[in-house]
């Protein structure tokens, strides 16, 4: 199924478009229906093979979404948050939860190992357990893996999560929420947390672009790179999580990241200010131009152009957490 469009609901499972965002289906055969869904991903090779994680571990479908099969595992009593599934070898997915740990399988969710990373387990003064907010393998070199961690900052694994270091130096803040790659001569890292965006070019020191210069809001949650022609970095922000206004931002101009004031941001149009903090992006690269956007309070944004214009779609859900496209 191409232009199939999913949306990961807290409260309401997952749901599916087959028809670029017109109407839209719960489809949960093998979930509980009212499951919370924080992440999705699709197999880059075959895309009727999906995994979601849910507050209960990880589900898998082979026939797109029409049934899930849940799959055992050490993580069946933590929510997991983020996903990332190998481009080449779509069996090796790693996993991110609450409470933060990371995990790993290679024979497509059949068995999961805990890897062996030192993440702090509660965060001091503030009522929230870390969480693994995103994970992302690098797109030229595989065995290359980054995780952001809430509230815990940033950790870089170049072993296939054998080993992690943490990478944090600078961070505007160690409450990571979205982390994504900008490949070429000298790669980048961007990340988005709670007060700014911030980047680095030697995994080690991170640069804060302060964006509260540039955007109407600092809490940046997305953060999405779209390669291309017409390549861009973007952003999604609002006034808190949830929030009750945001909107898309993002740079063309990544060779200059280093250096804060020589970034130009522009605001995407989306037609109107969210009704709460963009909250994350769905992208597949086998589906030219296709891009959608989500707040987390339910609104959903389309582009058909690769960010260049946007529509909001006419559903709504009443909370979002995840999305993809296949």
């Amino acid at each position: 199924m191409s232009n199939t469009l999913y949306a990961g609901t807290i409260g309401q499972s997952i749901w599916r478009s087959t028809d670029v965002g017109k109407t839209w289906h719960r489809v949960s055969n093998g979930i509980f229906p009212e499951a919370d869904i924080r992440a999705i991903v699709v197999n880059p090779t075959d895309s009727n093979i999906l995994y979601a994680g849910t507050e209960k571990g990880i589900v898998k479908s082979i026939d797109g979404s029409d049934t899930w099969k849940h799959m055992p595992s050490e993580m069946d009593n933590r929510e997991v948050w983020s996903l990332a599934i190998h481009p080449t070898a779509p069996d090796t997915l790693y996993a991110g939860t609450c409470p933060s740990a990371f995990f790993k399988t290679t024979d497509g969710g059949e068995t999961w190992t805990q890897l062996d990373a030192e993440l702090a387990q509660e965060c001091e003064g503030i009522p929230i357990i870390p969480r693994v907010t995103t994970i992302i393998i690098d797109p030229e070199d595989h065995e290359t893996v980054y995780a952001g961690i809430e509230i815990d900052g940033m950790r870089l694994s170049t072993d296939g999560g054998k080993t992690w270091d943490e990478r944090s130096e600078g961070l505007s803040s160690l409450d990571i929420h979205g982390l994504t790659v900008v490949p070429g001569e000298q790669k980048a890292l961007v990340a988005a947390t709670n007060n700014d965006v911030c980047v680095t070019t030697d995994m080690h020191n991170w640069t804060p672009l302060k964006v509260r210069d540039h955007f109407p809001w600092p809490y940046c949650r997305a953060a999405f790179y779209l390669n291309g022609e017409n390549a861009k970095v973007f952003i999604g922000a609002g006034n808190g999580p949830p929030g009750d206004q945001g909107g898309i931002f993002y740079m063309r101009d990544t060779d200059a990241a280093q250096d804060a004031d020589a970034i130009r941001w522009d605001r995407s149009d989306i037609g109107m200010t969210s009704n709460s903090t963009i909250w994350c992006f769905g992208y597949n690269p086998s589906v030219d131009g296709l891009l959608i956007a989500c707040s987390v309070s339910g609104q959903l944004f389309l582009s058909e152009d690769n960010g260049g214009s946007w529509a909001k779609l006419a559903h709504e859900f009443g909370e979002v957490r995840a999305l993809a496209v296949a």
